[in-house]
């Protein structure tokens, strides 16, 4: 009895440590997952707690899990329209970049460390994915909002790299474990099974999560638990088929994201708090497994890895997997930059550890200090070097609240929004009746001093004062666009990002010439609209914060059609 009170008590001691110690990390610009990690290694066998934990498959069951319900939440947080800008890259990055990253961090072990070939393919495949949780994790904590083809080809690329990382582990790992390489049409034949089988059964779930949400008589309190029981599920069951069941959530994720239940609010809550205990207990377990004392026999093998993995091998793995889609060279350099390794590489080096392979300290040592330096670089410098290379866009609008009311028998989904009020808002000293609304909503008053001020008296919106509002769910951008704060607590405000003035995306160059000043502009773009010059420019990927001089004018892409063609755009004198 006594055993397990401790245990519960050094569970519940690092759980709070844990956090109290991310918010101090989030004022120094620290990633938050690393502090996790730290935290556990202090805690280890060399650390101020001195506990000892050398039990590779909790470590691994624990992973596991906490993987699952992180990218099942980064796939309900995908928005379809970034699968229209970034699928293809992304998909080109998670195979093509997955290998091309294999083979140049081999090569380098090989050459410089005079490591045996299935040694060194075995790290090399170990440290081939990107972590979701990491990249996730790390937008989140910062509040970083970058170019949507960006950040959507980093999410997706990290949701959808592991089924080729895990599949080149466990060849190496059969590999070094046997001396001998599998026939390459069985690693081709593998690799194409995890992902049709993963992607099948992602989707078959997700559909079938949504047919039982609607016609499920459940409490809200027991839906977010269905969904995150019928996530684990489904990754087992896609992994007992030899899919691949991260894949499988993450997809499942997607599906029931963008499904507009009613009960979807609820379900994020829920899983916003269980993806943050998922990230804490994975690092602080991970942190746990290593020995600090034992990683200096490898430091100098780790070190050269690392500086290969970020310096070499994941710029050139970028410039090569993207090269057929023409992302701009700022893009470029950004998706190279973020490539930040976290738990899944050190969850992966937990396969040779448990088959037996012989040097597993190696691959563990290893795969634990490259993670550690790829946080502390990479992760340490995300929004700084994102400004630097004027990617950071800003906040879309959004209610402070949502409030669903699934109770009410509707065709679309019904919520309650709060906006606060500031002097920066549009709505600030304004009746609702002067608000000029371009979707429907309907005022449910305001909160002022605590007090709720209902409609019928007809209060003018002051600063300091709450607004509320019902609207359906695919409304919540047109009616955020006009009463969400765009001042206080944003990075950048809209004017001095997108600019003073506000045009038609249908206009034509020659017509932008004829408002506004632009000096010399080359006379064969004078017919296009901007429109189709932005398309022309981008190829057809356009994203909301695309920017293009014409003359002496900045024009920025300000909103866009659900077709993808630009609506408006921001013009501004070019600096």
């Amino acid at each position: 009895m006594d055993a397990a009170n401790t245990l519960i008590l050094v569970c519940g001691f690092l759980l709070v440590v844990s956090i109290l110690a991310g918010i101090i990390s989030n004022r120094l610009g620290a990633p938050i997952l690393l502090v996790f990690l730290i935290v556990g290694m202090l805690a280890g066998t060399d650390g101020v707690l001195g506990l000892s934990f050398d039990n590779p498959n909790i470590a691994f069951f624990i992973g596991s899990i906490a993987l699952v319900i992180i990218l099942f939440d980064g796939g309900m947080r995908t928005n379809p329209e970034r699968f229209r800008v970034a699928l293809w890259p992304a998909i080109s990055l998670a195979t093509i970049g997955v290998a091309l990253t294999c083979t140049l961090v081999a090569t380098t072990a090989v050459y410089l460390f005079d490591l045996p070939w299935t040694a060194a393919l075995l790290i090399g495949a170990i440290l081939s994915s990107t972590d979701a949780a990491a990249v996730f994790g790390i937008f989140q904590s910062q509040g970083l909002q970058i170019k949507e083809r960006v950040g959507a080809t980093l999410e997706i690329e990290s949701g959808s790299n592991d089924p080729m990382a895990v599949i080149l582990t466990l060849t190496m790992t059969s590999a070094a474990a046997s001396g001998e390489f599998s026939a390459w049409y069985q690693m081709v034949g593998n690799v194409a099974w995890q992902l049709a089988g993963g992607l099948i059964m992602g989707w078959l779930a997700g559909r079938a999560f949504i047919i039982a949400a609607r016609k499920l008589p459940l409490s809200f309190s027991f839906l977010p638990l269905l969904a995150i029981a019928s996530a684990v599920m489904v990754y087992a069951l896609t992994a007992f088929l030899d899919a691949s069941g991260f894949l499988a959530v993450y997809l499942m994720g997607f599906v029931i994201g963008n499904s507009r239940l009613p009960q979807l609010v609820h379900i994020l809550h829920v899983q916003d708090g269980l993806a943050w205990l998922s990230q804490i207990s994975m690092f602080l377990i991970l942190g746990l497994l290593v020995t600090p004392s034992h990683v200096v026999q490898y430091l100098p093998v780790a070190i050269g890895v690392a500086f290969t993995l970020i310096f070499v091998a994941r710029p050139i793995a970028v410039l090569v997997s993207l090269l057929p889609f023409s992302f701009p060279w700022r893009e470029q350099v950004f998706i190279s930059w973020v490539g930040l390794r976290g738990a899944v590489p050190i969850i992966l080096a937990l396969f040779p550890w448990l088959s037996g392979v012989e040097q597993q300290e190696l691959y563990f040592d290893v795969a634990f200090v490259v993670v550690l330096i790829s946080l502390i670089i990479q992760g340490w410098t995300i929004a700084p070097v994102a400004r630097w290379l004027q990617l950071e866009v800003p906040k879309r609008p959004e209610p402070a609240q949502r409030m669903p009311l699934a109770s009410v028998s509707s065709r679309e989904a019904l919520e309650v929004w709060s906006y606060p009020i500031d002097k920066d808002s549009p709505a600030c000293d304004h009746a609702w009746k002067e608000l000029k609304l371009t979707a429907p909503a309907t005022f449910v008053g305001v909160i002022r001093d605590g007090d709720w001020l209902q409609p019928e008296t007809q209060p003018i919106v002051r600063e300091g004062d709450v607004l509320l509002v019902t609207a359906t769910v695919k409304d919540i951008d047109e009616v955020s666009r006009i009463l969400a704060s765009g001042g206080k607590g944003m990075q950048m405000s809209d004017k001095g990002f997108f600019g003073d003035f506000t045009l038609r995306g249908d206009l034509t160059i020659a017509e932008l010439a004829s408002v506004y000043p632009t000096g010399d502009v080359d006379e064969s773009i004078l017919s296009m609209t901007l429109n189709d010059h932005f398309k022309d420019k981008f190829h057809r990927r356009v994203v909301i914060g695309d920017s293009l001089v014409i003359g002496s004018l900045t024009v920025t892409v300000r909103s866009l059609r659900k077709s993808g063609d630009i609506e408006a755009v921001g013009v501004k004198a070019t600096e």
